[in-house]
């Protein structure tokens, strides 16, 4: 994960989110790269995407899916932990007191700016207990193509925990479009895992994403 850097402009005035490969990227010499914490972090290319996917699903079948959304919900909450004790020692606030699109903003761009997409969150509907997220460029399903399915497990499993986290209760994550389906981007679906399974069945009789919204 890109890391936040602190720019002093003239005056001495602290400007935040300021991003540079060469900043927050730090190669030992040994083959090991970290970010500004110390957290081991490793560049792969598209064909090792591919490969790890595909050897998954050979090595567990259908349980594929389930195996990446478990890995990216763990990563997930132990991320936005870090993050959030990152983000009061960087702006002097905690995340409780602050904007809630800004927070969600500053978790994200250090990932966009590793590869991992550009997003778009949808809380019009956070009292109904759904929050929506949108995807471009998703790095697993940009790097697959058009496979006729979604692929973007990992990344439910990441929007699930950190929505979770701050809603102080576990949610659960769907991708109900993918760009793995010939679709212009990936759409997820969060909120009570009462609600993603219903979700998850109308998927399996072949609902599309807006027919999935509309029923839940």
């Amino acid at each position: 994960m890109a890391q936040i850097l602190e720019h002093q402009q003239e005056g001495g005035e602290a400007l935040h989110n300021r991003f540079s490969k060469d900043a927050y990227w730090h190669n030992r010499g040994d083959g090991v790269l970290q970010n500004r914490f110390g957290q081991r972090c490793m560049l792969v290319t598209e064909d090792f995407i591919v490969g790890f996917q595909l050897a998954l699903e050979e090595a567990v079948g259908d349980a594929a899916g389930e195996i990446m959304y478990r890995s990216g919900f763990n990563w997930g909450a132990e991320d936005i932990v870090g993050f959030a004790s990152n983000y009061e020692e960087e702006y002097g606030y905690r995340v409780s007191e602050s904007n809630f699109g800004a927070v969600l903003e500053s978790w994200w761009w250090p990932l966009q700016s590793s590869g991992w997409g550009a997003w778009r969150f949808d809380l019009s509907k956070k009292g109904e207990g759904l929050i929506f997220v949108d995807l471009y460029a998703s790095a697993v399903a940009k790097t697959l193509g058009n496979v006729g399915r979604v692929v973007c497990h990992y990344y439910a499993g990441l929007f699930a925990a950190v929505f979770g986290y701050f809603a102080s209760r576990e949610l659960s994550g769907i991708e109900v479009q993918c760009y793995g389906m010939g679709e212009d981007y990936c759409r997820f679906l969060i909120g009570a895992a009462k609600r993603i399974n219903a979700a998850q069945f109308w998927i399996q009789e072949g609902a599309t994403a807006s027919e999935v919204i509309q029923r839940i």
